[in-house]
């Protein structure tokens, strides 16, 4: 089953004398529970292409089908209706420095239908635990090192099981090592779970985690292919 499908997709900036075209005739296929990585420069269009697969920017051209569902002329409903089965994973961690850990993780889960408190603070501390935090429940962002505030937004990412996690170079801002641990966090608990991963970064020391790579240059997207 795919859960990503794309085709001749385009996507501009600005209008008239102004307008840009980021993205060239993309055309992807992602199976359930294969890890894509996608590697560019700054600038390339890999975060502009993760955002359009997040339903976090609306299809301008082209087809892009998301669990079956085509988000060309989707309506807002629909495009939160999907956001709500994806994880995202951002570079910049997005922590609320007012709540701790859980609080941040246990926000995620309360966003959820039918599901009572008590649960929602069991699943954020059993989703902390899973990726070594079990110290740290109770700290506030100023008080965890780059590598925990990744892991919790890791962690916040996948409390709810989804389909599809996103990740926008999770790597970026963390030392050689403590990026290799978060890496192996995020390809550990992917594939306990069994969902799709879409990875985006210009680290190539992390590829090893990938089933296929692709590579994306000036708005142009090609796979990889290994002999």
């Amino acid at each position: 089953m795919q859960t990503i499908v794309v085709k001749s997709l385009n996507h501009y900036f600005g209008k008239d004398i102004l307008r840009k075209q980021v993205l060239s005739n993309i055309n992807l296929e992602i199976k359930r529970g294969e890890i894509a990585v996608i590697i560019g420069q700054s600038g390339s269009g890999k975060t502009t292409l993760l955002s359009l697969i997040g339903a976090l920017r609306s299809v301008q051209q082209g087809s892009l089908k998301i669990f079956g569902q085509e988000q060309h002329n989707a309506s807002e409903e629909q495009m939160i209706s999907l956001r709500r089965q994806i994880g995202y994973i951002f570079q910049s961690y997005n922590l609320l420095r007012f709540m701790t850990a859980r609080q941040n993780v246990q926000m995620s889960v309360e966003l959820k239908e039918n599901i009572s408190a008590n649960n929602a603070l069991l699943m954020s501390e059993n989703i902390l635990k899973a990726v070594g935090l079990e110290q740290h429940i109770n700290y506030y962002p100023h008080q965890l090192s780059g590598g925990q505030k990744q892991r919790v937004a890791i962690a916040r990412a996948l409390v709810n099981n989804p389909k599809l996690l996103l990740a926008d170079e999770p790597t970026a801002a963390l030392d050689s090592k403590t990026g290799r641990e978060v890496i192996n966090v995020i390809q550990h608990l992917a594939r306990n779970k069994g969902c799709t991963v879409v990875l985006v970064t210009h680290n190539h020391r992390i590829l090893d985690i990938a089933d296929r790579i692709f590579n994306i240059e000036d708005g142009c997207l090609q796979e990889r292919v290994f002999v």
